[in-house]
């Protein structure tokens, strides 16, 4: 009797425990990475292009800089071409060479603040786009959750769904680019119908 008694109770128990597991909402979480979001996404391989543009235009304005202190500079160790100057002449040269270098102190502050506000810009439309894709795998999916896998200590592999965010993003980067294109060719011949008047 006993041993019916503890049975029933076990099976009272099992019976509540899966009805309390069926009326409870099955929590999923999914994990992306960020970086590879960037490096592998076709709107982060575009920022990033656009990105190295930038600091190459800045860049380049820097050597050129640099490349006019280092011919004063040369002349300057160049102890015939400075007998050769006159007292103004060197004047003038001094000058230009503390000029150039004033420039140059001012270039590469504004090199990298510039280069500084160029990827928080990225970094901010990049979270957004990846957010916007990650709702809708989250969706599709049926996840409650998706983290930035920064954010995590350890996670299982079977968590991470940065390719499928990745896919998505690709997906709303090729509907938005194929949205601009018909207004470009709008814009475009629209143009082409001006020169001809």
């Amino acid at each position: 009797m006993l041993r019916k008694i503890r049975f029933l109770t076990l099976a009272m128990l099992a019976l509540a425990t899966s009805a309390f597991a069926a009326a409870e909402p099955k929590s999923s979480v999914g994990v992306v990475n960020f970086a590879t979001c960037m490096a592998e996404s076709k709107l982060g391989q575009q920022e990033q292009a656009s990105f190295e543009s930038l600091k190459t235009q800045m860049g380049s304005l820097l050597e050129d800089t640099e490349k006019q202190i280092n011919e004063i500079a040369a002349k300057f160790n160049d102890p015939e071409y400075m007998d050769g100057l006159s007292p103004e002449a060197e004047d003038e040269l001094k000058n230009r060479y503390r000029g150039l270098n004033e420039e140059m102190s001012r270039y590469q502050n504004q090199y990298y603040q510039v280069l500084n506000q160029a990827n928080m810009k990225i970094v901010q439309a990049m979270g957004a786009k990846i957010q916007d894709a990650a709702q809708n795998v989250a969706s599709k999916q049926k996840l409650t959750m998706v983290m930035n896998k920064e954010a995590c200590f350890f996670v299982t592999p079977t968590l991470d769904v940065t390719n499928l965010v990745i896919a998505e993003m690709d997906r709303i980067f090729e509907h938005e680019a194929a949205k601009k294109q018909p207004t470009a060719a709008v814009s475009q011949s629209g143009a082409e119908a001006n020169a001809k008047k």
